[in-house]
């Protein structure tokens, strides 16, 4: 099983976009035809969002001269070059099939009020070179060493444990003139008896 991730993790893009239901987007589709390439761009509502991981996908549905046409992505697809926000829409259900029943204007979702179009990505994987700062190099003569970093270990070590020995030392004393308190009051009870 661990095999299975370790692939599945070598394909995850390392940043993708907060595609959230509803959203009007416009996704750039790397197309090969022939021996050239191109980028397309499918513009469209986001009407579902489902799966996870690797296999995780969205579906964005246009019409196009009168005709409904959905497509379905991968998001970690090398294919999507990039998905822009365009409007952001207003949506309280996970799967926006109703759209496909409505023609014209009655098949956009409503523009939330006051919404600012970002293009949020979502970080999946950090790169381990980018994050590690390189420390600076300093030179040091093997004159100026006069302790190696165990010798000053074990120094703190032999401190603390003096400091520790003395401490136990004060509150076994103190520990033992409670007892010879407790005893003579004892006593004196019971002579008085």
């Amino acid at each position: 099983m661990d095999i299975i991730k370790s692939i599945e993790h070598e394909q995850l893009k390392e940043k993708i976009p907060q595609l959230d239901v509803g959203n009007t987007v416009r996704v750039h589709v790397r197309i090969k035809e022939g021996n050239k390439e191109r980028i397309q761009v499918f513009e469209g509502i986001i009407i579902k969002v489902q799966g996870g991981g690797v296999n995780q996908t969205f579906t964005v549905r246009k019409n196009s001269y009168g005709v409904g046409v959905e497509k379905t992505f991968l998001i970690h697809s090398p294919l999507v070059e990039k998905v822009e926000v365009v409007r952001v829409g207003k949506a309280r259900r996970a799967k926006l099939f109703y759209l496909r029943d409505r023609v014209g204007k009655a098949a956009k979702t409503k523009e939330q009020v006051g919404a600012r179009i970002e293009n949020k990505e979502i970080v999946i994987k950090e790169n381990v070179a980018d994050n590690v700062e390189e420390a600076p190099v300093q030179e040091v003569k093997a004159e100026e060493v006069v302790e190696t970093p165990v010798e000053k270990v074990e120094e703190v070590k032999a401190e603390t444990a003096e400091a520790k020995t003395e401490e136990v030392k004060e509150e076994a004393t103190e520990v033992k003139k409670e007892e010879v308190k407790s005893e003579a009051k004892a006593e004196e009870t019971k002579k008085e008896e």
